[in-house]
């Protein structure tokens, strides 16, 4: 049976590069970097944000940029803060969906690899509530 999320490896060009998104945006501990060695497919770097495993493995980038992305949650104070550090990292900040009072804030932006993030200041409690009212 399934007990949860294990990891997520993103497929990176810069190891330094996703490290520095990872340790300043997420505020992602670093916990192990293979180095020159390749246990894996390639080298790679493992991370931890609260319980989450994130894995960076050096490769080639995804061809695109889709809506496909990973969300993490935020407090709302955090919000202009965390804006600040994506722009002063140079990456592209996407426009926000349109969205319903009461469904919370997000950021959503892109690594220089096409992976899409978001940061978001809702809970999924919270979704089902506003969306229950309707429109």
């Amino acid at each position: 049976m399934i007990q949860g999320l294990s990891h997520m490896t993103f497929i990176v060009r810069d190891l330094d590069r996703m490290e520095a998104l990872l340790t300043s945006i997420l505020g992602a501990k670093k916990v192990y970097d293979s180095g020159d060695q390749t246990f894996s497919l390639s080298k790679e770097r493992f991370f931890t944000v609260g319980d989450l495993w994130l894995a960076t493995m050096e490769g080639d980038p995804l061809p695109s940029r889709t809506y496909n992305h990973i969300a993490f949650k935020i407090e709302d104070q955090d919000y202009d803060t965390l804006l600040g550090r994506i722009n002063g990292l140079g990456l592209q900040v996407r426009e926000s969906r349109a969205r319903v009072e009461g469904e919370g804030q997000s950021i959503y932006f892109y690594d220089d690899d096409n992976h899409m993030f978001e940061l978001h200041t809702g809970t999924l409690d919270e979704r089902l509530k506003r969306y229950a009212l309707g429109r």
